[in-house]
């Protein structure tokens, strides 16, 4: 594994507490930082609180929820606050990777109900917590923002059309908000990941997950682990040139 440096930075994950967002809260630990976990699964929180590791702290929250987020914001201050012996830290980085995949269905089979739960979790979600990391990442004129988003935003896959559309917002909001801040110190980019094997694949019918492996010409799923490298390494200094960028991890699948 290549050692990054990421001492002393303190960043938060949502949907921290398994699959993509979990390898990425061990590989920043591993590099040096304090990782704060935000996720809607108590039990998951729980589990990562029993830990006392003091270079991780769970806050139970709802993406979707404008209220739940600002009150998490503030709780990681308020840790961030007691960590760093009252010198002038802050959140330095974000890391939204909390989503869903929705059912496998048709367009014209596709709910609304599910079709918004999707987007309210994979773009507004996102949407929330970038708008709250960058407020607070402008006054200090520092800090990193990294997406999750996909390369069905890219290509859009049949059966999966509010998870393709909604990934494909991602990106646009990555672009938007990277050129933004372009000036600012802040960095703004996201990573377009192939299909990956997370507790996520029991949300889809296996002829879509074998649907989504004959795309991939490495003939392979990614690994979370993989993801977790590319993803911190756009928190470190060494990246700092790159913003409202797409970055992909298909194993061979993007053609743009």
């Amino acid at each position: 594994m290549n050692q990054l440096d990421l001492q002393e930075r303190f960043i938060a994950v949502t949907g921290g507490a398994s699959g993509i967002g979990e390898a990425i809260v061990n590989r920043l630990i591993d590099s040096g930082a304090k990782a704060i976990i935000w996720d809607a699964n108590q039990d998951l929180v729980d589990r990562v609180l029993k830990l006392n590791d003091p270079k991780r702290y769970a806050i139970r929250m709802d993406v979707t929820d404008q209220h739940s987020v600002f009150a998490a914001m503030q709780k990681s201050l308020a840790w961030i606050a007691e960590r760093s012996g009252g010198q002038d830290a802050g959140l330095d980085g974000m890391i939204c990777s909390a989503g869903i995949t929705g059912p496998n269905h048709t367009v014209i089979d596709y709910r609304y109900e599910d079709w918004k739960q999707v987007f309210d979790v994979n773009l507004h979600g996102v949407f929330l917590c970038n708008q709250a990391a960058a407020e607070h990442m402008k006054a200090r004129s520092k800090g990193r923002i990294v997406n999750i988003a996909s390369i069905a935003g890219k290509e859009g896959n049949p059966n999966a059309s509010a998870y393709s559309a909604s990934k494909a917002a991602v990106i646009g909001l990555t672009k938007s908000l990277g050129k933004e801040l372009a000036s600012s110190g802040v960095t703004v980019n996201c990573v377009t990941p192939a299909a990956v094997k997370t507790p996520m694949f029991a949300q889809m019918s296996e002829t879509h997950i074998q649907f989504m492996l004959s795309k991939i010409p490495m003939n392979r799923f990614g690994l979370v682990e993989e993801i977790a490298s590319m993803v911190c390494w756009l928190c470190t200094d060494d990246a700092s040139f790159s913003t409202a960028a797409v970055f992909d991890l298909s194993g061979g699948r993007a053609t743009y």
